[in-house]
């Protein structure tokens, strides 16, 4: 075969890295992104927290990735053998020259039919109007007795039993015990639903469980527990799962709560916040009380005033002074016309006598002690009055304080740092701990986990 000439079309050289690179820009432009369904096998995770594994089916292999910010979103534990759909980009990994894809998204293959039926009932019941906002009531300020629909096992009544004994001892809480999982939990989810609404018992009903997989949630998402959440004569609140999970429950519930405590923090009040108002209102009326009191001193004194001004002996004292100043300009006259004056003087001071002022003191004396008494009589009954009212609201405050609690037998723990200890979780062997009681506090030290 002749050797090729010197005028030949000149040769495009590629290195092994160029034709990697040229071959992976090929591949991303004509697939940037697939749907792709398949076995996992040899799944690996390393410390950098990428996921590495391959995609099989009974004919082909293909090798990929999720590197970690993906990888650290996804919603359960990929392991051998389990069926997926992955969202990914179709590359090469160019140092050895190998085809792979490069996941973004993954799910257990059976989720996308699930997902696509809970698109289905939630936007037939949406346009029912079972998620009309301005059919949802507002819970009750203070509930006294609440229904907790959910597994007595599991980890959220738990948690909601925690929360609601912290932040409102007061409640009545009672446990209405469903299975959250499997076929026979939707049946019997609307059966406690409709009991507990026909019972006229409760002040709110909570519908709750912990954290899952679509699967695990999917009784939340049935048509028959949405429209007996919807049928409720109780206000229903829904908290089923993680903040990110969402079911149809949550959106016909009268209010959707992220977590199980979340829910217990919505459905009371906080005592301290309570106690810290019921200070405020003593305070308040302590205050209103003492300002009162001080106004109707001020005018038992400005009355006092007025009845010393008034009173009978001063006007006489007047009545004195000016027949005083007569008397001496009656000397004088008589001085000069004895005997004519002093005829007439003799018959002016019997007419005066006559109309004394004395002859009126003894009845305006008696009137005067009488008024002092009724209104001696008037301030002791109002100041008893506003003593009991205060001794009352005293007792009311003292019944929901903490220490009242503690008195009851129940204690508050602390860790070493003096954080309140909530979750016996996370608290190692030989953690040291204090626990306050209602006359002190006591020394404590985790021996078992």
């Amino acid at each position: 075969m002749p050797a090729p000439s010197d005028n030949a079309t000149p040769r495009h050289v590629l290195t092994p890295s160029s034709l990697n690179r040229l071959v992976r820009d090929l591949l991303g432009d004509a697939l940037p992104q697939v749907w792709i369904e398949g076995e996992l096998s040899n799944v690996a995770k390393p410390a950098s927290g990428h996921l590495y594994f391959t995609l099989k089916d009974s004919g082909a292999q293909v090798r990929c990735a999720m590197f970690k910010m993906k990888a650290s979103a996804l919603r359960f534990r990929p392991v051998d053998g389990m069926q997926v759909l992955l969202r990914a980009k179709v590359g090469l990994y160019e140092p050895r020259g190998e085809f792979q894809l490069v996941a973004e998204y993954m799910e257990p293959a059976g989720e996308g039919a699930l997902q696509r039926e809970f698109e289905q009932l939630k936007a037939r019941l949406d346009a029912e109007g079972l998620f009309d906002p301005a059919r949802k009531r507002a819970l009750p300020a203070y509930a006294r007795r609440i229904g907790v629909i959910t597994s007595a096992t599991g980890a959220a009544v738990r948690d909601v039993l925690s929360v609601l004994a912290r932040r409102w001892p007061l409640a009545d809480v009672e446990i209405l015990p469903v299975p959250v999982q499997g076929r026979e939990a939707p049946p019997a989810i609307v059966a406690m639903l409709r009991k507990a609404s026909a019972s006229t018992r409760y002040d709110v009903l909570l519908l709750t469980r912990g954290g899952g997989s679509l699967e695990d949630l999917w009784a939340f998402n049935d048509e028959a527990v949405a429209r007996a959440v919807h049928a409720s004569a109780v206000p229903v609140v829904s908290a089923v799962g993680h903040e990110i999970d969402f079911s149809i429950a949550d959106f016909v519930a009268d209010l959707r709560a992220p977590t199980p405590s979340a829910a217990a923090e919505l459905l009371v009040p906080d005592a301290v916040a309570v106690g810290h108002h019921l200070r405020q209102l003593q305070q308040r009326l302590a205050t209103l009380e003492q300002r009162r009191l001080q106004a109707n001193a001020q005018r038992v004194d400005h009355l006092l005033a007025r009845l010393q001004a008034q009173r009978p002996q001063a006007r006489l004292q007047r009545d004195r002074e000016r027949l005083e100043h007569l008397q001496h300009r009656l000397t004088a006259v008589l001085r000069e016309q004895s005997q004519l004056r002093h005829t007439r003087l003799e018959r002016l001071h019997g007419r005066l006598l006559a109309q004394h002022p004395r002859a009126h003191l003894s009845l305006l004396a008696r009137r005067l002690v009488e008024q002092d008494q009724r209104l001696r009589r008037a301030i002791t009954h109002l100041l008893e009055r506003r003593q009991t009212t205060l001794r009352h609201a005293g007792h009311a405050l003292h019944a929901v304080s903490p220490l009242a609690t503690l008195e009851r037998g129940y204690a508050i723990l602390f860790d070493a740092d003096g954080q309140v200890l909530r979750s016996a979780q996370g608290v190692a062997v030989g953690t040291p701990l204090r626990a306050r009681l209602a006359d002190g506090e006591l020394p404590l030290r985790v021996d078992r986990g």
